[in-house]
């Protein structure tokens, strides 16, 4: 899955978040309150406020539940294992995604 972000953008709302990953924000809000590594800001009304590595965060937890299976627990444990790791390899495979995309458009201009 790959979501685009805005290069000018600090904030993304739960709303957006949500509808990004076509999920409830109701979801988003549990795996704030389950996961260390998301830290969303609040904002005066108390509305979380994700930032660009938030959303990269939350794209990888997707990932490992959504698309791998993992329980939430495993994902955790995932997570804090190799952190650093998962992300290195779930970025690449967001590169390769997106340069997958563009060349298929160039294929489908030709």
């Amino acid at each position: 899955m790959h979501i685009n972000l805005s290069a000018d953008k600090r904030y993304y709302s739960i709303g957006e978040v949500a509808k990004a990953f076509g999920v409830n924000a109701s979801l988003i809000r549990f795996w704030d309150s389950e996961f260390d590594i998301l830290k969303p800001k609040k904002n005066a009304k108390g509305n979380r406020m994700f930032t660009p590595e938030d959303v990269k965060n939350l794209q990888l937890i997707f990932h490992l539940v959504k698309e791998r299976g993992f329980t939430l627990e495993g994902a955790k444990t995932h997570l804090k294992e190799g952190q650093k790791k998962t992300l290195d390899k779930f970025d690449i495979i967001n590169k390769l995604e997106t340069i997958k995309a563009q060349l298929l458009s160039i294929k489908n201009e030709l």
